[in-house]
């Protein structure tokens, strides 16, 4: 019954911060960054163990891998767009993975934090199930890595409009490119509200980032001598 509650309690929450975004259409309001915060705030104050919650989160978590595959139908779907352009969108990939390596090993430096927390943020803007096991072939810290990981994703919906805008950027390609570059998964959830052919190239440029930066990311280390 706890893990039949749970899962109700998540996807009707969800469902609630939708309708929120729908009226408000803020992107502060954006549905997986309030569900994630009123979730988190609701087992803080009632002091509800994450193992509790688990017992049905786990199975909400469970559907992340089939809603991954799922994405290959928009690809399908616009593989002559892809065919097309395929020299843009392997170039736009490559830069967005190595700028992500790169802007995430100058902040850290920036910052003066240890190597072990430098090695953590590398494969910051790799999808979770690529960059946790990245961080630990380098040496970082997995379970730091989700935490950057999640950072990365909501500050590249949240912000990533607002930037497109500001670059003219506004051709499907452009926009799916850089959310799903930046923002992974995520990004490609917020690439759905352009249509279907910016979520085909958001869901692209993540899976092939995913791909590229499993070998780039090492490759990164080892070059910078991290």
């Amino acid at each position: 019954m706890v893990a039949v509650g749970m899962i109700i309690f998540t996807v009707a929450v969800f469902l609630l911060m939708t309708r929120l975004y729908a009226r408000l259409y803020h992107p502060l309001f954006v549905p997986v960054l309030t569900s994630t915060a009123l979730i988190a705030g609701v087992l803080l104050i009632f002091q509800i163990p994450y193992e509790t919650y688990m017992a049905g989160g786990r199975w909400v978590d469970a559907f992340l891998g089939p809603a991954v595959v799922a994405l290959a139908y928009p690809m399908y779907r616009q593989r002559h767009v892809i065919k097309d352009y395929m020299f843009p969108i392997m170039a736009g990939i490559l830069t967005g993975l190595i700028t992500a390596l790169v802007t995430g090993y100058i902040f850290a430096k920036m910052a003066g934090v240890d190597r072990a927390y430098i090695l953590t943020m590398v494969p910051k803007s790799l999808t979770a199930p690529v960059a946790i096991p990245v961080s630990a072939e380098i040496g970082g810290i997995p379970a730091m890595t989700i935490v950057f990981t999640m950072v990365a994703g909501f500050t590249g919906i949240v912000l990533g409009p607002a930037l497109l805008r500001a670059l003219g950027i506004n051709k499907p390609l452009g926009r799916g490119m850089a959310f799903g570059s930046a923002s992974h998964a995520l990004g490609t959830a917020k690439a759905f509200e352009y249509g279907e052919e910016s979520a085909s190239m958001s869901s692209v440029a993540m899976s092939l980032s995913a791909v590229f930066g499993s070998v780039i990311g090492p490759l990164f280390v080892w070059l910078v001598h991290i």
